[in-house]
């Protein structure tokens, strides 16, 4: 009776089931990009909603979690999702139009007239679902933009799934939709007011051009608008030789120097380029917690020269990557831009060491969100941050032998080895293919867009 007595007892106590996530994602090699648990062998990443919960071997991982879906992790790196620090979505539309000038030639000769003739909200639309998906593809799961519009491409940013902060751009000048400062700088203070905690995946934030198209008085208002608001500014800054000259001319100090007298750095500022700093400019930078992008293809391309990125982290400025527009690169892939900058800064100071992988990886993760003011939320796998994360083959024969992974991602890998795309929990891209894009619908739409400005380039070519 005793054992009778005992088993019934046992019986009725509960069997508690292991939790029960949306999601595990499996990889050969998880690289946390946390630096208290950087590299995990044979691991896994469990998401629940839009976090990760836990982050460990896949035999305790295993042992604790049974997923409703998984993605398999064998030959593959699991890492956080790519973050893109400047960019200008919709000039994909503008892609090898016109290549192999100065920056200023480049601007006023070409693309601002441009901008005039054809930027609508229909390009807007055609040429930021173009950089999503190319993005998707790539394995950016985060952005950070600047373009007209901004209704528009934030529009196309919740439907497609990814994140960004979108900037409203305001301008001294005229710009597609707007006769000059006053209406572009309220139509982007009211951009900011309808976003705010609008959408969980996309920030809204004001982003005045630069110092040589905003005056000082403008400058002013945009801080203080966003100050009222909470919200982030990002802007081009020290951008080129010409920009320096500028400021220099008209206001005795340099481009850094004079944001920062305008209480730019006061507030969460995202500054694009960084090209043109001095000592003085790299102490301010780090101690306005200012995020700084650095876009080498871009900055190559164009001839404005060489960031002094190794000084700047050596300062502790938070340093990101960014691509800039594809009119200026001319493609939105992040893997160029780590390996780019990985390299540019070894033989620009004659160093191998200048920029070691671990830190130029850091860069497109980890540093890149810090530098666009939202570490606490993407750029590294910790539970508690947003699912934002990627599978990245290293199976294939081209491949072997790996000795080191972040030295593989670094050196040898690119955007078409990337395999899964996930945002917030919601796989965007799986096995290759992107699941939240029409791919032949944005096609057709890319392809009637173009053939405009094709016809424009061809006139103008005849003239």
């Amino acid at each position: 009776m005793r054992q009778i007595a005992a088993c019934l007892l046992v019986s009725s106590i509960p069997v508690l089931a292991a939790p029960a996530p949306d999601l595990i994602v499996y990889g050969d090699y998880v690289l946390t990009m946390d630096p208290s648990r950087p590299e995990i062998l044979d691991g896994a990443v469990v998401v629940d909603d839009d976090r990760i919960v836990a982050v460990g071997t896949r035999e305790d991982i295993d042992a604790r979690f049974v997923a409703s879906r998984t993605l398999p992790g064998a030959g593959r790196v699991v890492m956080p999702g790519l973050i893109n620090g400047h960019t200008h979505t919709a000039m994909t539309l503008f892609r090898g139009m016109v290549d192999d000038l100065d920056l200023m030639t480049w601007l006023n000769q070409y693309v601002f007239p441009m901008e005039g003739r054809f930027v609508t909200p229909d390009f807007i639309r055609a040429g930021t679902g173009l950089a999503c998906w190319e993005m998707i593809r790539g394995g950016t799961t985060t952005f950070v933009d600047m373009y007209f519009y901004p209704d528009e491409i934030a529009s196309v940013v919740a439907d497609c799934g990814l994140r960004a902060v979108v900037g409203a751009p305001h301008i001294d000048y005229p710009s597609p939709g707007f006769k000059g400062w006053d209406d572009s700088f309220a139509a982007a203070e009211d951009f900011v007011r309808r976003w705010q905690g609008k959408h969980p995946r996309i920030t809204p934030a004001f982003a005045p051009h630069a110092p040589y198209t905003v005056v000082p008085e403008h400058l002013r208002a945009t801080v203080e608008k966003a100050a009222e608001l909470q919200a982030p500014i990002t802007m081009h800054l020290a951008e080129a030789p010409a920009e320096t000259e500028f400021v220099s001319e008209h206001y005795q100090t340099t481009p850094v120097q004079h944001a920062a007298r305008l209480g730019m750095f006061e507030q969460p500022l995202i500054a694009a380029h960084m090209v043109q700093l001095n000592a003085e400019d790299i102490a301010l930078t780090a101690q306005g917690g200012v995020g700084a992008i650095h876009n080498p293809t871009s900055n190559m391309k164009l001839g404005a020269g060489i960031s002094p990125v190794p000084e700047m982290l050596a300062a502790g400025v938070n340093v990101g990557l960014g691509t800039d527009g594809a009119a200026s690169n001319n493609d939105l892939d992040l893997w160029e831009e780590i390996r780019m900058a990985a390299l540019l800064h070894k033989v620009a100071s004659g160093d191998p060491t200048a920029l070691p992988a671990g830190q130029a990886l850091a860069m497109a993760t980890r540093l890149g969100a810090a530098a666009i003011h939202m570490g606490d939320k993407v750029g590294q796998l910790k539970p508690g941050l947003q699912a934002d994360l990627i599978q990245v083959a290293v199976d294939k024969t081209r491949h072997q032998p790996l000795y080191d992974v972040t030295s593989h991602l670094v050196y040898v890998l690119d955007s078409t080895d990337v395999v899964s795309t996930v945002v917030a929990g919601t796989v965007l891209m799986e096995e290759r293919r992107v699941l939240s894009m029409d791919e032949a619908a944005l096609r057709k739409a890319v392809a009637e867009r173009s053939a405009e400005i094709r016809a424009a380039l061809a006139q103008q070519a005849k003239q």
